[in-house]
């Protein structure tokens, strides 16, 4: 068993994680400059260049040698408390109190991989970042590390001496659910499109951006480009654009589904989840019921005919602050494992019970909001302004159709259902969410009410647990309040302590 209650560095050979972490980092904040002077310079010299890449290179040696020398870590028993020193000019010490310890993950990058050291980071409820980022130790110092990390985390010392175990070796447990290589290729291909299509646009921009400040936009203009939209229809080139980017987004969204969640295995072990998974980058992540605030099950209508969904699971986060990046998510499962899962980690499945519906004037302010206000404005800038804008109505009644269809279909799909032990909120257009949270997570509960909203009996209603909130508006707001007063009573008299 390792000593942890002396200050120790991490594996001597982590100076070639450093070393390609201050890269990365460094390319990422100096490539605008680097990319000024390559195109403004008027003649390329390999032997300046290989002198500044000699001396660049140098500069992220002793950088990554200094950050391995002067970063420790230690867990002082006496204060519970793991300490992790680190700086190379301004030196910092984190202390990180054992029993506010929400997370501990073991990662292994490509570069990890081939060097054959692992990370480790620490999560806590009350940071909106990692903290504690161990970037090269061996695997056993890693498993060793984390289950003593999670020794005070409202467990037995014996529980969490299983914790290594559990990572090191699934021979002695059945898994629990395996995601296959067809599945992951399902949620690829019917998820994500928006963030998708938003990825291509920035990089679309900024690329056109920083050739524009360069001076170079002609890298863009393309003869064989115009000459064939000049010779097609617009229509025609729309249809071919659109097939174009569609068929782009499909790539991404396999490719990053297929990376990031590959050969994702759930291992069942002592009344927890132990999830595995990663293409390049390898992470293995503890998941305890007990800790679970919120359940997101999410499925699209494409989804629902290949039988696929995706699970989002947050545990406590800092200060309300919902990061992306701390969500668990458990891609591809059908719906007999996606049963499992919502059983283990709520004792029971979960039922929708009594159901509260929004006023139609929800629907009626999101039209207003999103179609009634854009076309008044783009019927100003028409009428005062430009008269060739409405050349292009048949856009704005193109936008307006689609629009009304995704707000009458959300509106549809928004409700709110309560049963003895849960609720659940099922909202969204295409990807239909059910959020699911028990009674016994809610930390306090919101209501509100406009003035004008008293005669017509409608307020809204919001949920704060640890992992995020979640608000239903413009119910029956006498339905709302009875609902309170009745979650207030059994909250104040339940005797649930999961923190």
């Amino acid at each position: 068993m390792s000593n942890f209650n002396q200050p120790q560095r991490q594996s001597a050979v982590g100076i070639v994680v450093m070393f390609a972490d201050t890269v990365q980092k460094l390319g990422r904040a100096f490539w605008p400059i680097l990319l000024v002077a390559f195109v403004k310079a008027k003649h390329f010299s390999w032997a300046y260049f290989a002198i500044g890449a000699l001396a660049f290179l140098a500069m992220v040696g002793v950088i990554a040698y200094l950050k391995y020398r002067n970063f420790t870590f230690y867990i002082d028993e006496e204060r519970d408390e793991f300490i992790v020193s680190e700086g190379i000019i301004n030196k910092t010490k984190t202390t990180i109190q054992l029993h506010k310890i929400q997370q501990v993950n073991i990662k292994q990058s490509l570069i990890q991989r081939l060097i054959g050291v692992y990370a480790l980071d620490v999560d806590t409820a009350g940071s909106d970042k990692k903290e504690g980022d161990i970037k090269a130790v061996s695997h056993d110092l890693a498993l060793a590390l984390k289950a003593k990390l999670l020794e005070n985390n409202g467990k037995s010392t014996e529980n969490a001496s299983t914790i290594d175990e559990a990572e090191a070796s699934a021979v002695s447990e059945e898994s629990f659910l395996k995601i296959n290589f067809i599945s992951l290729i399902k949620v690829g291909v019917t998820s994500n499109y928006v963030r998708s299509l938003g990825l291509i646009l920035t990089f679309f921009f900024t690329v056109m951006d920083n050739l524009r400040n360069l001076g170079q936009e002609e890298v863009w203009e393309n003869k064989s480009v115009q000459a064939f939209v000049t010779n097609n229809s617009v229509a025609y080139t729309i249809l071919l654009s659109v097939l174009l980017v569609v068929s782009v987004i499909f790539v991404i969204n396999v490719g990053r589904t297929l990376v990031k969640f590959f050969d994702f295995t759930i291992t069942k072990h002592k009344g927890s989840l132990v999830l595995f998974h990663g293409l390049i980058n390898t992470q293995s992540t503890i998941l305890k019921p007990e800790k679970v605030q919120i359940v997101k099950v999410s499925q699209n209508y494409f989804q629902k005919k290949l039988n696929v969904l995706e699970i989002k699971i947050r545990q406590a986060i800092s200060s309300g602050k919902e990061d992306r990046k701390s969500v668990i998510e458990i891609p591809g499962c059908n719906a007999v494992e996606r049963d499992g899962i919502l059983k283990l980690l709520f004792h029971k499945l979960p039922q929708k019970g009594a159901m509260l519906t929004p006023n139609f004037r929800k629907l009626g302010f999101s039209i207003f909001l999103i179609i009634v206000l854009p076309l008044f404005g783009y019927y100003l800038v028409g009428h005062y302004g430009d008269a060739t804008v409405f050349q292009y109505r048949h856009f704005a009644l193109g936008y307006s159709l689609f629009f009304l269809v995704v707000l009458a279909f959300g509106f549809r799909n928004y409700r709110l259902f309560i049963s003895q032990e849960h609720i659940i909120k099922q909202s969204g257009a295409w990807d239909v969410d059910n959020q699911i949270i028990s009674l016994e997570k809610i930390q306090a509960i919101t209501t509100s009410q406009l003035f004008w909203h008293k005669s017509l009996n409608i307020g809204s209603l919001t949920l704060h647990t640890a992992g995020g909130n979640v608000t239903f508006h413009l119910g029956d707001f006498k339905r709302i309040q009875e609902y309170v007063n009745l979650w207030l009573y059994e909250i104040e008299t339940s005797d649930s302590n999961w923190m």
